[in-house]
């Protein structure tokens, strides 16, 4: 009871600064910018002499195959949470699908190494709270970007933290030493996903003339279009041309 009463005075108070914050528009309204500018200096700094050639080293020296079952084995554990959210959501069509991948991929999958849902089209809808918000009728509110995590936004921002912290049933269950397995196999996730992405990330870091005015962009568009949210005109997939 006292979880679920923290998650709507969350969104209670996420509501309330979301509404003291402009429409939104085209641009992210962005009142933090010097302080968000200072933020992505960091982060930047991070992916340059941390993140980027870490995850070169993993991807050149670890198997794809390894590889591939460390990140199935992080998103699986991810998936209970995404659960709650559909339920928060009413998306009983989407609950069922995501626990129906998790329970296959636990047992068959050998906890989650391996993918068996996947070959037969039992597809992840993913989700977190942020969307929740939305579906609550909260607002994106300012944009700012968080040390480590990077672009984001108030509501957001704000649900990341609801997710790691209220929403996730595989973090409160598990002990060590699967919960440092996990740790390990989140990391590994990021490292993956990181060259993966690798073009897209470089372009917008290093070759964009303003690669906080360019991440913004970027950030703005992408979640608008994953949200399916077409109250403005910057509905648009920003990888479209990547695909």
């Amino acid at each position: 009871m006292m979880e679920r009463l923290s998650i709507f005075a969350v969104a209670s108070l996420v509501m309330v600064l979301s509404a003291c914050s402009p429409a939104q528009g085209p641009v992210a309204d962005d009142p933090f910018e010097r302080i968000n500018r200072g933020t992505h200096a960091f982060n930047k700094g991070l992916d340059r002499n941390i993140l980027s050639p870490i995850s070169k080293t993993y991807t050149d020296v670890v198997p794809d195959p390894v590889e591939n079952s460390v990140s199935n084995f992080a998103r699986n554990l991810s998936l209970p949470g995404k659960v709650v959210n559909n339920l928060l959501q009413l998306d009983l069509s989407s609950a069922a699908r995501n626990t129906g991948r998790f329970v296959l991929n636990s047992t068959i999958g050998l906890a989650g190494l391996f993918d068996p849902s996947q070959k037969i089209g039992l597809v992840e809808k993913d989700t977190d709270f942020g969307e929740t918000l939305q579906g609550w009728g909260v607002g994106e509110g300012a944009y700012v970007e968080l040390p480590v995590f990077g672009p984001s936004n108030l509501r957001d921002g704000t649900a990341l933290f609801v997710d790691m912290l209220l929403l996730d049933p595989a973090g409160q269950i598990l002990k060590s030493p699967v919960s440092e397995y996990r740790t390990a196999s989140d990391l590994g996730e990021l490292l993956q996903k990181r060259q993966i992405y690798g073009a897209q990330i470089d372009e917008v870091l290093y070759s964009s003339a303003d690669s906080y005015a360019q991440s913004r962009l970027v950030y703005l568009q992408s979640r608008r279009f994953e949200l399916k949210d077409i109250s403005d005109d910057a509905y648009i997939d920003p990888y479209a041309e990547f695909e």
